[in-house]
């Protein structure tokens, strides 16, 4: 029994390492890629912005 309870806190751990990683990731691919998300964002309200005022 011992060996399952210490093998269920192992698997847990490694579920902890990889929402890590995989933040870390998204986090580099931020901001390596800001400039064109800021750009993305930008324009998508933009389009937003001139639509509703389309619709008054």
């Amino acid at each position: 029994m011992r060996k399952w309870s210490e093998f269920l806190r192992e698997e847990e751990a490694n579920g902890v390492v990889e929402v890590i990683l995989i933040l870390v990731v998204l986090i580099g691919a931020v901001v390596i890629f800001r400039r064109q998300l800021q750009a993305l964002v930008s324009d998508l309200m933009s389009s937003v912005e001139n639509k509703a005022k389309a619709v008054e």
